[in-house]
């Protein structure tokens, strides 16, 4: 467990606080591509580690998220108007470009001179990659690459992207993605058997089976690659290798030829996150039957309300639950395997930001303590003057997450070596 300075520390991202500057040297992807669609497009309001940003797409197609607040009389930029490279403040028509400089004050006398002193309270890039809209919070003169993962170079008809909005800390959210035992519980049928069977391999079903996953850890430059071992069949032992990448990433494993999975999850407040999934294929098209699957099954991505980023499923419809269904069929009773991660998480420790003083860890933990002190260990140092090394890690980090069965005296990061590095699939 934490003590309660400890869990201030890892869960707050807020501008002055040791995780809120950690999270800054990072891209973060905040936006679907769609959100701004072109040129001079409406503005879109983002709110991003306690930060009130508007987004907008000057005519030049260049992004830029600029502080909500007018210098001149703080009046919420979003009702402004996006024009010839610039967002047009809609009270006394003062303009900004995406840097955050003045362009035009024509409501003074002094403006064309005055304006050079003027600039927004805070401005960020932005750049769009992977059907996503990224941001960078930090220092400039720190400014990473984006991250390097493939599907970020692929076309779109290679990817599907989600976007959810939820409401709890973005490390319980995250959490969930290093503890491998809750799959063979909260995820199973009634009997306690498989979950989504048909779309399961069948050493994902193992998970199901063996309920206690033994950790393989291995440190990275960008994060940890955490392998979960069950025993299989004939002197097999099943391996579930996720890879986390700081500070809040994850690729969920995959067996070979089957489209992988990352999720991300970026704070948008001490209590709210955004929960972006990726799926894609690193060499071909999704297919129809898997597009069905991620997009339109309700399975592996929720249905969302009509022009919302909120699940239909959600808190305060008890994620639709089915107490007749949780008796005869679902462990949970809840349709979507989102969903059921969400009902756990989202109320975890009694609300959207959990105590974990009052933790009881177990081995099965494992990887949750490592990731927890990776994170801590790195957000102290560097509030003692430290830059971290893992922004550098991640803008190289082409590397997947795999679900594989190998001998039972291989070592796993010799097997899977070939899926891990990107290099095979």
């Amino acid at each position: 467990m934490l003590t309660v300075e400890e869990n201030d520390l890892i869960t707050k991202t807020g501008p002055e606080t040791p995780m809120g500057g950690l999270f800054r040297r990072f891209w973060l992807p905040v936006l679907l591509a769609d959100e701004l669609p072109g040129p001079d497009s409406p503005p879109v309001r983002v709110e991003v580690l306690g930060e009130r940003l508007v987004a907008f797409k000057d005519t030049e197609g260049r992004i830029g998220f600029l502080d909500r607040r007018c210098p001149h009389r703080q009046v919420d930029l979003f009702w402004g108007r996006n024009e010839e490279g610039g967002l047009r403040c809609v009270y006394h028509g003062w303009k900004f470009d995406v840097d955050g400089s003045c362009l035009d004050i024509p409501n003074a006398l002094e403006g064309e001179t005055f304006r050079d002193k003027i600039k927004t309270f805070a401005a960020y890039p932005g750049l769009e990659a992977g059907g996503l809209v990224w941001v960078y919070m930090g220092p400039k003169a720190l400014k990473p690459e984006l991250p390097g993962m493939e599907w970020l170079r692929l076309p779109p008809s290679h990817r599907y992207v989600s976007k959810i909005m939820l409401r709890a800390n973005y490390l319980q959210l995250m959490e969930g993605d290093m503890d491998s035992s809750h799959v063979g519980f909260l995820h199973s049928k009634a009997d306690g058997g498989y979950g989504a069977t048909e779309l399961q391999s069948r050493l994902q079903q193992q998970m199901f089976v063996d309920k206690m996953p033994r950790w393989e850890l291995k440190p990275t430059d960008y994060g940890i690659m955490l392998g979960a071992r069950r025993e299989g069949d004939n002197g097999e032992a099943s391996w579930r290798v996720n890879q986390w990448l700081m500070p809040s990433f994850t690729m969920i494993a995959a067996k070979p030829g089957a489209p992988p999975l990352i999720q991300l999850r970026i704070p948008v407040d001490d209590e709210n996150s955004m929960f972006i999934r990726v799926v894609w294929h690193p060499t071909r098209p999704l297919s129809d039957k898997e597009m069905y699957q991620y997009r339109d099954a309700g399975i592996f991505f929720p249905e969302l309300i009509p022009g919302t980023f909120t699940p239909k499923e959600n808190m305060d419809n008890d994620y639709l639950m089915d107490r007749a269904m949780q008796r005869s069929y679902s462990f949970t009773g809840i349709k979507s395997i989102p969903a059921q991660d969400f009902a756990v998480q989202e109320n975890q420790g009694g609300g959207p930001l959990m105590d974990r003083s009052n933790e009881h860890l177990v081995s099965s933990d494992t990887a949750i303590i490592n990731v927890r002190r990776r994170l801590i260990q790195t957000a102290i140092n560097l509030q003692e003057g430290q830059e971290p090394l893992e922004p550098v890690g991640v803008a190289a980090a082409n590397v997947r997450a795999v679900d594989i069965a190998l001998g039972s005296d291989e070592v796993v990061w010799d097997g899977a070596r070939e899926y891990l590095e990107a290099r095979s699939w």
